[in-house]
């Protein structure tokens, strides 16, 4: 008997029967709640639905876990905090994979980048090498480009003062600026428009519509301006940064022993765990030995940093600002506390936001409402059972972030900004672990470049509020100003903010 009990066989036939018993049972087990769909196409109809706006009504009548069958593709909607602790903290593991269409894949160099990888050993290299060399707190502080383009920022305000300055350029302008810089080099300014317009190709093709995603037989049909357009696209992404590494390992080999590196930017660090065409290592650092990156990975990286540190931080600062007009009391109070803790006698020094409670309740208010992605992507890696609903492996699972923030079950007055509601010692924090705000998600696939996003906001927006006061435009009025929002992978204000800077402190203008 014991003999049997210890049976290799005994173990096989064990495991083969809780597979079998768990696919049973999935197979027995409904789909969570959703709207009827037909034949073969299933939910198409409802595709302009998938916004978070579109699917926090959808919520409203179906529920926190929401099911749509979009063609062969299984969608599953996910707008509660109850249910957003299941899949990124209870079943991290099941749901840490990221959906990817087709332009998606060939655009990322078949996923060589971190935003779109699988889950597993390739991902955790390049979450690595982001955490600590890239995104790091340390490297954050010493990006001069930050302070010196915000220090840009405000010389070009104090040339327009009493003028309509469109916010919303200025601010775009700021963070790409910051990040092209802190990627390419530190005063590099060639070639910037061209990536610019790389970047908003990518952007176009990445959230396209192909009818074949969902319908794989209707590939028959073709679609070869699609098609071109994406061989174009990456072939300009190419041939732009293929010159950028080139350069750098040019200037790796010419380096000298002494060289200390302070200056080296993102493609530098990326490039200390460069392999080569043909798999050789450029780097001396014993470190690094484990971590090996292609040309690929190196390009597809700098893409996914472009992506996340310009469009999501300029968003934010614009809602930040926006949120402030449309709430003058709200104004007050922070350029209140701002005088009365730096006064007016001199500028904003970084050291200052530590002491400024009640304006980092204000940012991470704004960050409630309009979190810089909306809508966190998730995909199945396996079958699973959430809230005793069936989730089939490879469905595509959305975090409604932008419903979760305003669910009125736990937040009073959802839609308003109330940054006070901060103020409470027991207010939830962004860092993941409170899944009512997830401005920066949670669990694996949270944002590595947190801090690096809100360093950049909370200085951009407290030197805009510490130097100059603000008002709209003569004629228009804070009741009236529009907060219609644009969907996309980020979800910006669909009209850029127009607003009139003036001077306010007594300490004089920097031009």
């Amino acid at each position: 008997m014991d003999c049997l009990l210890c049976s290799p066989v005994l173990y096989v036939f064990l495991i083969f029967l809780w597979y079998l018993v768990r696919v049973l049972l999935n197979r027995c087990l409904p789909f969570p709640p959703g709207p009827r769909g037909y034949p073969i196409v299933g939910n198409l109809k409802l595709k302009n639905q998938l916004s978070h706006r579109g699917l926090a009504e959808l919520a409203k009548q179906y529920g926190g876990l929401l099911h749509l069958q979009m063609g062969r593709i299984h969608i599953v909607a996910v707008s509660t905090a109850e249910m957003a602790r299941e899949i990124l903290q209870v079943q991290d593991v099941v749901f840490a994979n990221r959906p990817a269409n087709v332009a998606i894949s060939y655009l990322t160099y078949n996923r060589a980048d971190m935003a779109f990888a699988n889950y597993g050993p390739l991902w955790r290299q390049m979450r690595k090498i982001c955490v600590m060399k890239l995104f790091s707190r340390r490297r954050a502080e010493s990006w001069a480009s930050v302070r010196e383009e915000i220090d840009s920022m405000v010389q070009t305000l104090t040339e327009q003062t009493g003028l309509p300055v469109n916010v919303g350029e200025l601010v775009f302008a700021l963070t790409r600026n910051i990040t092209y810089r802190a990627a390419f080099g530190s005063f590099a300014r060639d070639g910037q428009d061209e990536f610019v317009k790389i970047l908003q190709e990518f952007s176009k093709l990445f959230g396209a519509f192909d009818i074949t995603e969902f319908l794989p037989w209707m590939r028959w049909f073709g679609n070869r301006g699609f098609t071109m357009r994406l061989e174009n696209a990456r072939k300009s992404l190419d041939g732009f940064i293929d010159r950028i590494i080139d350069a750098h390992i040019e200037k790796k080999e010419s380096r000298q022993n002494d060289d200390d590196g302070l200056d080296d930017d993102m493609v530098d660090e990326l490039m200390a765990f460069y392999s080569g065409e043909n798999g050789g290592d450029l780097s001396n650092d014993s470190q690094s030995s484990s971590l090996r990156l292609t040309r690929d990975n190196i390009k597809a990286l700098v893409m996914d940093v472009m992506f996340g540190g310009t469009e999501t931080v300029a968003s934010a600062i614009e809602w930040a600002m926006t949120e402030l007009l449309k709430n003058p009391h709200e104004l007050r109070k922070l350029q209140q506390e701002l005088a009365d803790v730096i006064g007016l006698s001199r500028q904003f020094h970084e050291s200052d936001l530590e002491n400024l409670p009640y304006f980092r309740c204000a940012m991470k208010e704004t960050l409630r409402l309009h979190p810089p992605i909306p809508l966190l992507l998730h995909e199945a890696a396996a079958d699973s059972v959430v809230s005793g609903y069936s989730i089939p492996r490879d469905s595509r699972v959305m975090i409604n972030v932008y419903a979760i923030g305003r669910d009125e079950s736990v937040w009073t007055e959802p839609n308003a900004f109330k940054p006070g509601r901060f103020m409470d010692s027991k207010a939830p924090d962004f860092k993941g672990s409170d899944f009512e705000y997830l401005p920066f998600g949670s669990g694996r696939r949270s944002c590595p470049g947190m801090q690096l996003g809100l360093y950049a906001m909370e200085l951009a927006v407290a030197h805009m509020l510490h130097s100059f006061n603000w008002e709209l435009p003569e004629g228009a009025n804070s009741g009236d100003l529009d907060i219609t929002d644009m969907f996309g992978l980020t979800a910006p204000r669909a009209t850029r903010l127009i607003a009139v800077p003036s001077y306010r402190l007594k300490c004089p203008m920097v031009i």
